[in-house]
């Protein structure tokens, strides 16, 4: 039988683990995805958030270790999403007399599009809600990610549940941050940031503003809902999100992005990583059939120089490439301190190297430098040409 997992007094964790999961909306999750939810034993039974409805039996298994599902009395919904709220109708099913809170209005609105009308309660930032010898503290995250998402504080535990905020895709059978490898959690919680919640920087900033609000002593664990639970290395997540997540700082770091039929773009791109080598530069080197699109953005997020190239086909990019700029644009990647360069290498035409320069001017890059576009295969010249030209663009 699957059991709960006491993190305070009266406190456990009642979630789920995806071991196999290894793809979430276009983003490689190869370290699998929890579906996080606890439960509060007080006065007023109270399970916050739920699980992907194919987990709801391990939902369930996990609640009765502790409790009849039937006692709940208040279901919390920080966030309507299907991996968050999808087991809902079934914990109404099991316990109907009790109360769903939700953020208002939009958390009212998308719960009863999902779910239909299950009698909800809207809360704002600075309603609370009195369970017993708690009393839980709502704060709205509008678009950390969606516009429904809140976060619920409970004091007496000094707990945040943080929701999408603070999480990682990561299975893991231990709970907490300290019996995993710091490491490999900080990476998920990096790359989980910039594939689910960078296009919503500003909003993710001030809800960690809201977050140091509450005092330096305010929090012992912060509860996402995927990942581990951080309770030694509170402070190492908060400073990572201000420091490096949402700071929208941009290092001298370089990222060539690229694919290559003939190997002749790739000749190209590895001239451009040896150019920001000789510059003093550290430089990553992707191809796009060996690197997923939502690794490569992991590297991206403070790169300051980001090279993408592509050949020509069809009078076009190539298809890895056009997915990769897609993907990106979509992650909001602007950043008036970012630069870009578009290049590759064409037969007849250098359609596909100058499409990929209008994508990046589109995506609001800094172009200094034309596309550089190498007619066949380049030769010596021309790849010092593109070492020339790295030494301009950071110049």
């Amino acid at each position: 039988m699957l059991s709960a997992v006491q993190i305070k007094s009266d406190v456990y964790w009642v979630g789920a683990l995806d071991w196999n999961a290894r793809e979430f909306h276009g983003y490689t999750t190869e370290a699998g995805i929890t579906y996080n939810a606890y439960l509060i034993l007080d006065e007023k039974v109270t399970l916050i958030d739920t699980a992907k409805v194919t987990f709801k039996d391990e939902l369930i298994e996990r609640i009765s270790s502790v409790i009849d599902p039937s006692k709940i009395d208040v279901l919390i919904a920080n966030h309507v999403e299907m991996d968050h709220s999808g087991s809902t109708p079934l914990i109404h099913e099991l316990a109907p007399g009790a109360q769903i809170y939700c953020s208002a209005p939009q958390g009212v609105k998308n719960m009863t599009a999902h779910y239909g009308d299950l009698g909800y309660n809207g809360v704002k930032t600075g309603d609370t809600l009195c369970i017993g010898k708690r009393t839980l503290a709502f704060v709205q995250t509008p678009m950390v990610h969606w516009p429904d998402n809140m976060v619920t504080y409970d004091a007496y535990d000094k707990i945040l549940f943080s929701n999408d905020a603070f999480g990682q895709h990561f299975a893991s059978s231990a709970r907490f941050d300290d019996e995993n490898d710091l490491c490999e959690i900080m990476h998920q919680a990096r790359k989980y940031y910039a594939n689910i919640v960078q296009p919503y920087r500003t909003q993710a900033a001030a809800a960690v503003k809201a977050v140091r609000s509450l005092g330096p002593d305010a929090l012992d664990m912060i509860c996402p809902a995927h990942g581990v639970i951080w309770r030694s290395h509170v402070e190492d997540i908060l400073r990572a999100y201000e420091e490096d997540f949402v700071s929208g700082v941009v290092r001298e770091r370089a990222l060539v992005v690229y694919d290559s039929m003939w190997h002749s773009t790739e000749k190209i791109a590895r001239a451009l990583v040896d150019g920001f080598l000789a510059a003093g530069i550290p430089a990553q080197l992707m191809d796009l059939k060996e690197n997923h699109i939502s690794n490569v953005m992991d590297v991206f997020l403070d790169c300051k120089y980001v090279c993408v190239g592509s050949p020509t086909l069809n009078s076009q990019m190539l298809p890895t490439v056009a997915s990769f700029l897609t993907y990106m644009k979509g992650l909001s990647p602007k950043n008036d301190n970012r630069v870009g360069l578009a290049f590759g290498s064409y037969g007849w035409a250098p359609l596909g190297p100058n499409n990929v320069g209008k994508e990046l001017e589109a995506a609001g890059f800094q172009l200094p430098e034309k596309t550089f576009a190498a007619n066949w295969i380049p030769g010596d010249d021309q790849l010092t040409a593109a070492r020339d030209l790295v030494a301009r663009l950071v110049g």
